[in-house]
């Protein structure tokens, strides 16, 4: 079977926080020795996503 794809919308401040994050992961698996290339691969995706401007209806 086919895996399913999900997307996520996130605000510039959500999408700053989700960047922070992962750095700060990966900083930390890099001080412990242990790969990071998981996480190098979060962090391309996420640079190279296309922001989306989309309409919220508020309830």
């Amino acid at each position: 079977m086919r895996n399913p794809k999900y997307h996520i919308y996130l605000t510039a401040d959500e999408r700053r926080t989700v960047f922070n994050s992962l750095i700060d992961l990966r900083n930390d698996l890099i001080s412990q020795g242990k790969y990071t290339d998981i996480i190098d691969e979060l962090l391309i995706k996420l640079t190279k996503a296309k922001a989306k401007k989309i309409k919220v209806k508020e309830v």
